[in-house]
């Protein structure tokens, strides 16, 4: 086993899943989607603490991490089925905004490719069931996007699925040289 033991590749991972979980909270902050703020907000946490742990030799943080990162795959199908439609789960469903707001994802306006447009209102329409409200429509997005939160958060997957086995292998590695320094 090298210097390392499986530290700097753990290292690597967490610094990756820190700016995934970055660029991923920007976006949902920017769509008012509250609940995966609150979950990019504790999984940078834990990360972090996952990341000291490493570091520090302290193998309940990394514990707690490998424990996170199966939680985290967990949310992310979960947002997966949602954009997919999956399990009776609909878009139009508020459990991303908590029912707060009527923002939905950053990227359904501003894709690639997306032209977005303020369309009149319908005509039996009153101004105070939606107040500070327009009527949007996008049209020639190259990719949908529901396709774009998907590969966000298969992105997450595969990174947390990497970092759980690296996590693993290195708490192996705390504890097998733990037990040498007793004997």
């Amino acid at each position: 086993m090298g210097c390392c033991s499986g530290r700097c590749t753990l290292v690597f991972l967490c610094v990756l899943q820190l700016l995934a979980a970055l660029e991923r909270q920007i976006f949902d902050f920017l769509g008012y989607q509250w609940a995966p703020i609150l979950a990019n907000f504790l999984h940078i946490i834990i990360v972090i603490l996952g990341l000291f742990g490493t570091l520090q030799y302290r193998p309940k943080y990394v514990i707690m991490y490998a424990v996170w990162t199966a939680l985290w795959v967990g949310w992310n199908v979960f947002v997966i089925c949602f954009y997919l439609e999956v399990a009776g789960l609909t878009q139009e469903m508020d459990v991303m905004t908590f029912n707060i707001s009527l923002h939905r994802s950053w990227w359904r306006e501003h894709g690639p490719g997306c032209v977005r447009t303020e369309a009149p209102p319908p005509d039996p329409y009153d101004p105070h069931d939606l107040p500070g409200h327009a009527f949007i429509s996008v049209t020639g997005c190259m990719v949908e996007f529901q396709y774009l939160e998907v590969v966000h958060s298969s992105f997450s997957i595969l990174l947390a699925l990497v970092g759980f086995v690296f996590a693993c292998y290195v708490i192996s590695v705390f504890t097998e040289e733990g037990d040498s320094c007793r004997y």
